[in-house]
């Protein structure tokens, strides 16, 4: 028998002594449990890693353990609360750990490895961009409507400590995600078609088109706006920016060469969109009318829009 023989053999039978399984741990806990057959190629006798499966699996692994970056902010009294690292996968590191399992039969658990990921926006940037407010709107709702106020609170949650950098856009949909009951969203009155009816998260058009008149205020510019099909009173004609899921958007630019700031807060039957910039910034603000501070009229449940009972 051959000296190549006798060490293949000798490898084969260390393979067979080596660990079949492998614990991939997050601090501590059990992301994902690896069989070692699953992964390795049969060569000459000798089991060798496929790497096209080992790619698929640190894609997965990378989705199971990543944590986003949460980027600096300002609190409800402005006072700054500091960004916090996330982290993704480390596949360098995990590849040489997972080649370690299958060639040498290491441990059976492995912590994955991970590496910070630095938030966008630290607390020295957020300093200098809530210098200057550059465009400002308030509308004016019903608070007793206690599922709309609700709902314009949370759309004004989600977009408030948005960031918007040089070049890039804002979609109102992309940020506040698609409006359903798992995330809080109460039933209130839409428009349809010109009629109303009720739905998921009826209310957040009104802090889309507070965001809109504070964004065509501060000079940005609106990539895509919607009107409704019939008068909403909360703004004045013309002024609204309707926003549906599977529907219209509310998009605009940031063409300044300076990040900004979008501040958004819904208390006491009124809702505010704040955008601020540096000091630095040379905003060319825009003429927009003021929001009426007359509550509008709830339709009731039995009357349609024009007010008549069928």
């Amino acid at each position: 028998m051959g000296l190549h023989a006798i060490v293949g053999i000798m490898m084969l039978v260390q393979q067979a002594l080596h660990p079949e399984s492998l614990t991939v741990t997050q601090q501590g806990k059990s992301i994902a449990s690896i069989q070692r057959s699953e992964y390795v190629l049969p060569f000459s006798g000798l089991p060798i890693v496929n790497d096209d499966k080992l790619s698929k699996l640190m894609d997965e692994l990378d989705k199971l353990s990543y944590r986003a970056p949460v980027n600096a902010g300002l609190d409800g009294w402005g006072r700054i609360f500091p960004g916090q690292f996330g982290y993704k996968l480390d596949r360098r590191a995990f590849a040489e750990q997972f080649y370690s399992f299958m060639i040498e039969g290491t441990s059976s658990n492995l912590e994955v490895p991970q590496n910070k990921v630095y938030p966008k926006v630290d607390s020295e940037l957020l300093e200098s961009v809530k210098e200057k407010p550059i465009g400002q709107y308030t509308t004016y709702f019903n608070s007793n409507n206690k599922n709309r106020a609700h709902n314009i609170l949370l759309a004004a949650q989600a977009i408030n400590n948005q960031f918007v950098f040089p070049g890039e856009s804002f979609s109102f949909n992309q940020v506040v995600g698609n409006r359903t009951e798992q995330k809080g969203y109460l039933r209130a009155k839409i428009i349809v078609r010109g009629e109303i009816s009720e739905g998921i998260g009826g209310g957040i058009c009104q802090t889309s088109s507070t965001l809109y008149n504070a964004v065509d205020r501060a000079g940005l510019q609106i990539v895509q706006r919607y009107s409704h099909s019939r008068r909403v009173p909360y703004v004045p004609p013309g002024r609204d920016a309707t926003v549906s899921w599977y529907g219209p958007d509310f998009v605009f630019q940031n063409k300044y060469n300076q990040p900004i700031l979008i501040r958004a807060i819904s208390q006491g039957g009124q809702v505010s969109v704040i955008i601020y910039a540096s000091e630095s910034i040379n905003a060319k603000k825009r003429e927009v009318p003021s929001a009426s501070k007359q509550l509008p009229q709830e339709v009731p449940d039995d009357q349609n829009v024009n007010g008549i009972s069928p």
